[in-house]
């Protein structure tokens, strides 16, 4: 037996020496595939100097209305500054073009499945005026059906500059615009806060038997439903933070408790509801999952006055979500100064405390929200992919002034955080014994893009840029506008 021993701690010191095999630092999970050059393994190990994962979810903008001018990205198609695209208008028989919209308060559309495929027509890209004048729902006064919201035309195809949202523009500038993130499901905002969290929009027929959950792209609503104060369990597939909790990996999902807008159809018109930490709601999807009651984490859903404090004392989670209320969440029709300030001081918070050099925060705004953009989705699965919505990487390793066209959804942050975190697990109903019928592994799917290339791991960290919550406007970003 020591003459066998001997041979194989022999050849293990051959292999190693030679490097074809190498012990795994300490913490970080095993990888299943060696890097094939020295380059690329240092990259892959660069993903260790995040420890702190940040997503900060907005609300309704797609790409186009935000950054549909910024130089350098796949934006509004134009011949000297001219658009050379438009939406019929069924009204008037004309085509409307995209225009500079320097309002501070838009309305937008409806944004239901329904009105996704209306808004792409097969491709176009030119039903979005259709869509607003067809919602039922569409104005404050159910006798006025022409009207839109009791502003006139519809404003979907407004778009904005660093006149309006110049601190959006300067984070594009100094470090990672994404122009092809896509929202992660053909709907409305709790089918993508659904799959921020867990890669799936379902609803479930018994809150403890995942094979019970059916697919649900509009209407994810679960089992014996009391009232809106009821906190039973309805999601019964898993999510993200049962793997989380398996591996001991810190989370919190962050809220400003307030009121939450949207309504529970995906139309753009509603009485606005109540958003609080324990009352699930279409923002606050967590209370809802059956693993998070059974792993009794449900006092990591926090008023986000504690992400403030966290970031000061330098006790960031792992893994972070934020979401707003409705006064800051630049969901129309609220003020986009308003929610460029909150965001603002998000960010800003986390940049001046000390988790600041170990940290990735991912902005994003959860669907299109009605507005026009002229890129159609690419079809992944039954349920996705949305319209483009805008995409922004905010690192000390981030690239500077780099535009990301991967293909990404916010199945890209799962993916993110799985690497980092969980060795590479994925949220997969076939090895997480928790078996479900959801119709892909959307971190598996190989059109999806790795964040990992909107870092440069090699470079020192670079020191915050903290801006004023209160901006001047910018430039404009076409002369004449």
């Amino acid at each position: 037996m020591k003459k066998y021993l001997n041979i194989l701690f022999g050849l293990v010191f051959l292999l190693t020496a030679c490097n074809l095999i190498s012990p795994t630092p300490a913490g970080k999970p095993a990888t299943t595939q060696a890097p094939a050059v020295e380059a690329a393994a240092g990259e892959a190990e660069g993903i260790y100097k995040i420890e702190h994962i940040i997503i900060i979810m907005q609300e309704n903008r797609s790409f186009d209305h935000y950054f549909g001018t910024y130089p350098g990205a796949d934006g509004i198609p134009m011949d000297d500054g001219v658009p050379t695209v438009c939406s019929s208008d069924p009204a008037t028989g004309q085509c409307q073009k995209p225009y500079h919209n320097p309002k501070d308060i838009n309305y937008g559309g409806p944004h239901t499945n329904k009105f996704a495929e209306q808004d792409i027509n097969g491709g176009k890209m030119d039903g979005f005026i259709l869509s607003v004048k067809q919602d039922p729902k569409a104005c404050r006064e159910p006798n006025e059906p022409e009207c839109v919201l009791g502003v006139g035309e519809p404003d979907v195809m407004g778009w904005h500059d660093a006149r309006e949202i110049p601190n959006y523009w300067t984070y594009a500038q100094n470090f990672v615009l994404q122009d092809a993130m896509f929202e992660p499901s053909l709907s409305w905002s709790l089918p993508a806060h659904l799959y921020m969290v867990s890669g799936w929009s379902a609803k479930c027929y018994n809150a403890y038997k995942p094979m019970s959950c059916a697919n649900a792209l509009d209407s994810p609503m679960g089992p014996g439903r009391i009232g809106p104060n009821d906190t039973t369990p309805q999601f019964a597939w898993t999510d993200l933070t049962y793997l989380l909790h398996k591996n001991n990996v810190d989370w919190a999902y962050y809220l400003s408790e307030g009121i939450q807008p949207d309504c529970e159809d995906g139309s753009m018109v509603c009485a606005p509801t109540e958003q609080s930490l324990e009352v699930p709601s279409i923002w606050n999807p967590l209370p809802n999952f059956t693993t998070v009651h059974i792993n009794d984490e449900l006092d990591h859903i926090k008023q986000v006055e504690k992400y403030f404090e966290a970031a000061k004392a330098g006790t960031l989670p792992e893994v972070s979500w934020i979401v707003p209320e409705d006064a800051v969440s630049d969901h129309p029709a609220n003020s986009i100064h308003a929610g460029q300030a909150y965001v603002t001081s998000l960010i800003n918070a986390a940049m001046q405390g000390p988790d600041w050099n170990s940290t990735a925060i991912f902005l994003s705004w959860d669907d299109w929200g009605g507005f026009y953009d002229h890129v159609a989705p690419p079809k992944i699965d039954r349920n996705g992919y949305g319209l483009r919505v805008p995409g922004l990487v905010i690192s000390p390793y981030a690239k500077k002034g780099y535009i990301d066209h991967q293909t990404l959804s916010f199945d890209a942050y799962l993916k993110f955080i799985e690497d980092r975190f969980l060795g590479g697990q994925r949220i997969d109903p076939k090895t997480n014994g928790r078996p479900d019928r959801r119709p892909s592994v959307r971190e598996n799917i190989p059109e999806l893009g790795d964040l990992r290339n909107d870092f440069d791991f090699n470079q020192p960290p670079r020191p915050p840029l903290i801006l004023p919550v209160d901006p001047p406007p910018g430039p404009a970003s076409i002369p004449g506008t």
